[in-house]
């Protein structure tokens, strides 16, 4: 059973946190996570779910506070060719789409 993401994201609003939630919305090739995976973040630092296995996520947590800060959403774009890829650890061929949201 997947872990109820955006359950955990309500509640940790619901204790007054500020949340941001990034989904997986498109892969292209070994990718780490399919589509529709979801990471909650937290302003204070919780994450809860995962969009990347782990090699991408300090990045998308870092995109996920800005986006807390100025509450503009993001689409972000990880493939093997962007050579943030390879500084993040993307360097297992695939390529994805991350967006990124305030919750509420």
């Amino acid at each position: 059973m997947s872990e109820d993401i955006l359950g955990t994201a309500a509640e940790w609003a619901a204790q007054g946190e500020q949340v941001a939630i990034a989904t997986v919305v498109e892969t292209w090739g070994s990718s780490p996570r399919p589509a529709g995976s979801m990471l909650a973040v937290t302003a204070s630092g919780r994450m809860a779910g995962s969009v990347s296995g782990g090699c991408i996520e300090g990045a998308v947590a870092e995109v996920a506070r800005q986006t807390m800060a100025d509450g503009k959403p993001q689409l972000l774009d990880f493939g093997i060719s962007d050579e943030r890829a390879w500084e993040v650890g993307l360097a297992c061929g695939g390529k994805l789409k991350v967006f990124v949201e305030k919750l509420g």
